[in-house]
């Protein structure tokens, strides 16, 4: 057998180098490079691997935790078809990496980790940074990775790469299974040298299939199709993965079914198809949930069915709805007692429309969709609309990025009350003009996830919607963003605190209760004691990117018009006024817990309320 003598973290870097994964006859490679931040703890190892092989891209990172939400958003944009390794040191550099990493997983995103971790020789004990436990030596922070990642392994010997590596990626690559895979790379081990059989490097292009269901179980869903009399479509991010758009659209324009949105699932079809009810369930649209309340059936393509999807569980209210689920993953598929249809949406919708050949709902079924459709457009223009002499609002800052922005243009977003709003308000144009993470819902997301789809895609303009909580909790990536010249746009919403949320405990009775920023009063020991002078403004400009101060909405088109044409990360700064939010529709509940007794009469009504919205929620079997 020939082999090649290489340290593991070469041997690593050599293998991921060879890796391709190929679709619909396009061959792509897997990994577009590393991103990191070195410590004692893999500087000697992964860093001398990369520093040998510059083929191989390293990025430097300023955030252990922004670097994977990076290589998610890349992920993300590349509809999982390519990603991004992400290495760091042993101990705070790793485990700074696990919230990423439950983000990761949680939205079925590939990743790959390679954290450092303690020497494997156990002759150095403890180790700076080590985690010491009395009940066993085979531990360390590492372990904390195994209940968020889909495949874990620690490689405590050289040999023991040449069987984990095709395990990993056998992972990353399934469309099925796929999430943050960690490999723990003890440091010594790192370093350490070992004949590696030269195949193991030969190209390896792993096929991204298109599989389909069962025809029975087929033939069973094409029979409740026709049956049914108002079905509906929940449209997740499965469909645009697929790329299953325009089987889509072929679908919903044929057989006059109309389709809901999920936050991953928007830009399933556009939004001005007739056949878009908008977005579905605790943020969805009025015709949205007026459809999903009364549907005798629910075709979920692509969803997992979250709580704010399936509104707390109170979105489908029809005693007799049915399921179909059109999903890669077959713990997806089974939910809610569905009709499993477990394969590709593409091939799958594509199957299905050709056995449903001559099937159409009642024309007055389609035209309430499409009444719907305009009537909700005409909501947005609203919602749009500034009101002369008043405060800006988010809806009129979302109105003029959306009308600014061009069709393939994306807009990134994760937490705060911004989601909600671009969930219901935002103008799709392009399947991937509407990047959301909400399955973790990630402060810190946005700016980071920002870079990836930059990187992803350089071509289009991204333009990253941010509140000042998530702003103060990781701007660093800005930093990134300028060393490598992928120019963001960052629309930064200053609303002095957490607004989101106070809203949410304005609503549950407990009056906003520690969500604004504001000085510790003596007189009451609260938070209330005044808006705190801090200058977001100053720090971007200390961080080395272009700063536009706006204060209406005329001049934020100004800003957007004065950012395009810049060539390097600029951030547009509005101070907003936390209210005018739009109205929930039908059953656009989301459960929260309230205190069952409470001295107070807000919390004592809120209470009440709750255990009102819990009389309609339902479960499926």
């Amino acid at each position: 057998m020939n082999t090649i003598k290489l340290t593991v973290a070469q041997a690593l870097i050599k293998y991921l180098i060879a890796q391709k994964v190929e679709r619909d006859g396009v061959v792509q490679p897997f990994f577009a490079g590393c991103f990191g931040i070195f410590g004692h703890g893999n500087v000697g190892g992964i860093g001398q691997a990369l520093h040998q092989t510059p083929s191989f891209r390293y990025y430097q990172s300023r955030n252990e935790q922004a670097m994977v939400h990076t290589a998610a958003a890349y992920a993300k944009m590349k509809n999982r078809l390519s990603t991004l390794v992400c290495t760091s040191s042993i101990g705070p550099g790793a485990t700074n990496m696990i919230t990423a990493a439950a983000g990761a997983t949680i939205n079925r995103i590939p990743v790959l980790l390679l954290p450092g971790d303690i020497f494997a020789t156990r002759r150095v004990d403890p180790v700076l940074q080590q985690l010491e436990a009395s009940y066993t030596q085979d531990i360390s922070v590492n372990d904390c990775f195994k209940p968020v990642s889909k495949f874990w392994d620690r490689i405590n010997r050289p040999e023991q790469l040449i069987n984990s590596l095709p395990s990993a990626l056998r992972v990353l690559t399934s469309q099925e299974e796929t999430g943050a895979v960690t490999l723990c790379l003890p440091q010594d081990v790192q370093a350490e040298s070992y004949d590696f059989p030269v195949s193991m490097f030969d190209e390896k292009i792993w096929f991204i299939p298109r599989p389909l269901p069962d025809i029975e179980l087929v033939n069973r869903a094409v029979e409740l199709i026709r049956n049914a009399k108002r079905p509906m479509i929940i449209a997740g991010g499965g469909v645009i993965y697929s790329e299953a758009t325009d089987v889509l659209d072929d679908f919903a324009s044929q057989t006059g079914i109309p389709v809901g949105e999920t936050f991953a699932g928007k830009g399933s079809l556009p939004y001005d198809h007739p056949m878009n009810i908008g977005a579905t369930g605790a943020t969805g649209t009025e015709g949205a949930n007026a459809f999903s309340t009364k549907a005798d059936l629910i075709i979920g393509i692509g969803t997992r069915y979250s709580d704010f999807t399936t509104a707390s569980k109170t979105a489908f209210q029809n005693q007799d709805v049915k399921f179909i689920n059109i999903n890669i993953a077959a713990f997806d598929a089974f939910k809610h007692g569905a009709i499993p249809l477990t394969g590709d949406a593409k091939a799958t919708l594509t199957l299905l429309l050709s056995l449903l050949d001559g099937y159409k709902t009642d024309n007055s079924y389609t035209q309430l969709a499409k009444e719907y459709n305009l009537s909700w457009d005409q909501k947005v223009s609203e919602a749009y609309q500034s009101i002369e002499g008043s405060s800006v609002f988010q809806s009129e800052v979302i109105g003029a990025v959306n009308e600014f922005s061009n069709p393939e243009d994306v807009v990134l977003c994760a937490a705060g009350s911004l989601p909600g709003d671009l969930h219901k308000l935002w103008r799709t144009r392009d399947p991937k003009g509407f990047h959301l993470e909400y399955g973790y819902s990630c402060m810190g997301y946005e700016i980071a996830g920002g870079l990836g789809a930059k990187m992803a895609c350089p071509e289009r303009e991204i333009y990253v919607m941010v509140g000042d909580g998530s702003y103060l909790m990781m701007s660093s990536e800005i930093v990134t963003s300028i060393q490598e010249g992928y120019k963001l746009t960052i629309i930064l919403i200053n609303n002095h605190g957490y607004a989101s949320i106070g809203g949410l405990s304005k609503s549950l009775g407990t009056e906003g209760f520690g969500t604004s920023y504001q000085y510790r009063n003596s007189s009451t020991n609260q938070l209330d004691g005044g808006v705190l002078p801090v200058d977001l403004a100053e720090n971007i400009r200390s961080l080395g990117a272009e700063l536009i101060k706006v204060a209406n909405v005329s001049s934020l088109n100004e800003a957007l018009l004065a950012a395009k044409k810049l060539t390097k990360t600029t951030v547009i700064y509005i101070e907003t006024q936390p209210e005018r939010k739009l109205a929930g529709y039908g059953h656009a509940w989301w459960e929260v817990p309230v205190s069952e007794v409470s001295e107070s009469i807000g919390v004592q009504e809120a209470y009440k309320k709750m255990r009102k919205q819990q009389e309609n929620q339902k479960y499926f079997h």
